[in-house]
């Protein structure tokens, strides 16, 4: 967990820049995201060229395994012909899926541990904090997740900001900065994202949240499926289906029960993610890639032929052919 902590501390200096901008949370996330997205869009591309490599050569090494099926080694090296042939890295796209897994949990340390990691506030301080808000009376019934109580912190943390203690704990600069933030979570003129929805009520508006919440992951893994079933022969069966379904239920029952602000950033994340994913899919989609790839080496192999020199041949003449001069006495 150190190392998506640590990738959170850095991701926050962006969080806290577009909050220093616009002094909002919510309007800091939804921009925080699609730079970070932005960011990522190299790595999202090559991860589309490596799939639509992979399906492109998908019917060629079949034939291969059919041919040396039965001799390993000679089937590893006709492969290893075929990915040399075609330009295409076996490995290719395991750092482009790895790469964007490690920013995205970093993401979430940002947005879940908004004290230490987007504010940058020392960790002892904030966990003496932390400490002193449970001994309150009442206050672990509100917090919800304890995953997310750093959030929770900041909701209070108007009534707290003035005690002796945290006054002993924070420098004036830091409780000051931590004011700000914690007023900055309101959104669209009324709705408080840090706001527990459980503790509103199951009928409460903020239920909304994890509604929406699975409702944006399920319709955006969806539709990128649909997308990339259209593409190629690939279907996900069995498990892999009742993922696409559970994974976001899973996130809902969690966004129920901690504050409307990492909800709030799981929607926009799946927005965002779907959106990228329709522009790759419109302008580099696998089949496009695929004739584009195929077009390249047809042009590779024509170039090629046009390199190779002709070798002429120039006919013999009468006193190179024996058989000509034997003729010529004959007659």
């Amino acid at each position: 967990m150190q190392i998506f902590g640590s990738i959170g501390w850095l991701l926050g200096f962006i969080l806290w820049g577009a909050f220093y901008v616009f002094k909002n949370f919510g309007i800091a996330i939804i921009v925080f995201t699609i730079i970070v997205k932005a960011a990522l869009f190299p790595f999202s591309l090559k991860q589309q060229k490596s799939m639509a490599g992979s399906a492109r050569m998908a019917k060629k090494q079949q034939e291969l395994r059919e041919k040396y099926g039965n001799n390993r080694q000679k089937l590893q090296e006709e492969m290893n012909k075929l990915y040399e042939k075609e330009g295409v890295k076996p490995m290719g796209g395991c750092m482009t899926t790895i790469i964007p897994m490690l920013i995205l949990l970093g993401i979430f340390y940002a947005v879940a541990y908004p004290l230490t990691n987007t504010l940058h506030i020392d960790g002892g301080h904030v966990t003496n904090a932390l400490n002193f808000a449970n001994a309150i009376p009442g206050y672990t019934h509100t917090v919800g997740n304890a995953t997310y109580q750093e959030v929770s912190l900041l909701r209070i943390f108007p009534q707290i900001q003035n005690t002796e203690y945290i006054q002993s704990i924070f420098t004036g600069d830091e409780i000051n900065k931590i004011s700000e933030f914690a007023g900055g979570f309101t959104l669209f003129g009324g709705v408080d994202l840090l706001t527990v929805p459980s503790q509103n009520g199951f009928w409460s508006w903020y239920l909304l949240f994890p509604v929406l919440c699975f409702l944006s992951n399920v319709g955006s893994s969806f539709i990128m499926q649909k997308m990339q079933s259209a593409n190629s022969a690939m279907q996900q069966q069995g498990c892999m289906k009742a993922m696409i379904y559970l994974l976001p239920l899973f996130s809902a029952w969690i966004a129920y029960s901690v504050p409307a602000a990492v909800s709030f950033y799981w929607i926009i994340s799946a927005l965002i993610s779907l959106l990228q994913g329709i522009v790759l899919n419109k302008l580099f989609s696998p089949a496009h890639l695929t004739a584009n790839a195929e077009a390249r080496h047809a042009a590779l192999m024509f170039a090629n032929e046009a390199k190779v020199p002709y070798v002429y041949a120039p006919k013999k003449s009468q006193s190179e052919n024996p058989n000509a001069s034997k003729k010529k006495k004959k007659k």
